[in-house]
């Protein structure tokens, strides 16, 4: 039976623990470049004991963004400093994953900080928004262009190309961002895909760009290296995605060559009323793992280690994936494993007597 701190591998790559960085927008970019921020932010959790750090949403495009602050990876340029990064979260004991991501109809907003409002071109924003269909996220958002089918072939192609230049960065994980009313997620969920044509309408055509997307990246993305896909397991809204649809979605997905699916949900439409509880998204990851026979990552205020634990041993989930808990402390694997009798993580350079 598994635990926390138990080695897992997929394919060549093993992590020293079961416990993964939750990719977390840091708004924090210039035209989608790295900077001194994102090498301190996520080679810290290296230090602090995960397994695999992954960073947050990289946009495939410029403008598949969340906002103007948001990391990029569609240029060879957003190479370099990405590299730096992934040599030091390596060089402290973590495996290094990049979530790939396309905002779509969601793009163009102010950072949490701002208020997270839409932006028009006069303040950093940008138009024309892409989906699925013509059909604004909420009332206040600009109702975006459906992508046409070229349009589509180039979403495809851009999502390639950064599993690339993420090579090329030195990454052994890429995470197809699916979730939380992004781009990919547009596609999948009837709430937002009205479309008529091979893209649309049965559940077929709406998982058809996502399946695409995922044949695209793991023909570049090497054999040797895992292949992530983040999903909403549900909408929380009655005739939209759901549970069902995703445990088909992801037998499909294991059958491409993807390796784990990262189990979160919603996203889709605003004002949705949420059960939010400690673990409250872990019973997706366990069906899934379980109907789809695939391996799961669980997420959703998971903060004690007994809790993280009980995931990893009952076989609800394969890994678990800690936000906000890491960061208040970036420090909690160490701790948990104290905690858990796997008093084994402490860098050497901390004296433990202080500890």
């Amino acid at each position: 039976m598994a635990h926390l701190f138990e080695p897992f591998k997929i394919r060549d790559v093993t992590f020293r623990n079961r416990i993964a960085v939750s990719p977390m927008c840091q708004y924090s970019s210039t035209n989608g470049y790295a900077n001194d921020w994102h090498v301190i932010h996520l080679a810290s959790r290296a230090v602090g004991g995960a397994g695999i750090v992954l960073t947050e949403a990289a946009a495939v495009e410029a403008r598949g963004r969340i906002s103007p602050q948001d990391l990029g990876i569609w240029s060879d340029a957003h190479i370099e400093t990405l590299a730096k990064t992934v040599a030091l979260i390596h060089n402290f004991g973590a495996v290094a994953g990049i979530q790939l991501a396309h905002a779509g109809r969601k793009a163009s907003t102010a950072k949490p900080s701002k208020g997270g409002k839409v932006l028009d071109e006069s303040q950093e924003g940008w138009r024309p928004l892409v989906s699925s269909s013509a059909i604004a996220f909420g009332k206040d958002s600009p109702i975006p262009e459906a992508l046409t089918f070229e349009g589509i072939q180039a979403v495809i192609d851009a999502f390639a190309q950064a599993a690339k230049r993420s090579l090329q960065a030195g990454f052994k994980v890429v995470e197809i961002h699916a979730a939380h009313g992004y781009l990919l997620h547009q596609f999948l969920s009837p709430l937002s895909n009205h479309r008529q044509d091979d893209y649309g309408g049965s559940f077929e055509n709406r998982t058809r760009l996502l399946r695409e997307v995922v044949q695209a990246v793991r023909e570049v993305w090497p054999q040797t290296h895992p292949l992530w896909v983040r999903i909403s397991a549900t909408d929380w809204v009655d005739n939209g995605w759901d549970i069902e649809q995703s445990i088909a979605l992801s037998d499909k997905l294991k059958s491409l060559g993807v390796d784990l699916i990262d189990s979160s949900s919603g996203g889709i439409v605003p004002g949705v009323n949420i059960p939010i509880k400690p673990s409250y998204q872990t019973q997706f990851a366990e069906r899934i793992r379980r109907e789809a026979n695939i391996h799961t990552g669980a997420v959703g205020l998971i903060t004690s280690p007994e809790q993280a634990d009980e995931i990893i041993r009952t076989e609800v989930a394969d890994i678990v994936l800690l936000g906000r808990e890491l960061l208040r402390n970036p420090y909690w694997p160490h701790l948990a494993a104290k905690q858990l009798g796997h008093d084994k993580l402490w860098p050497v350079q901390y004296d433990r007597a202080w500890l």
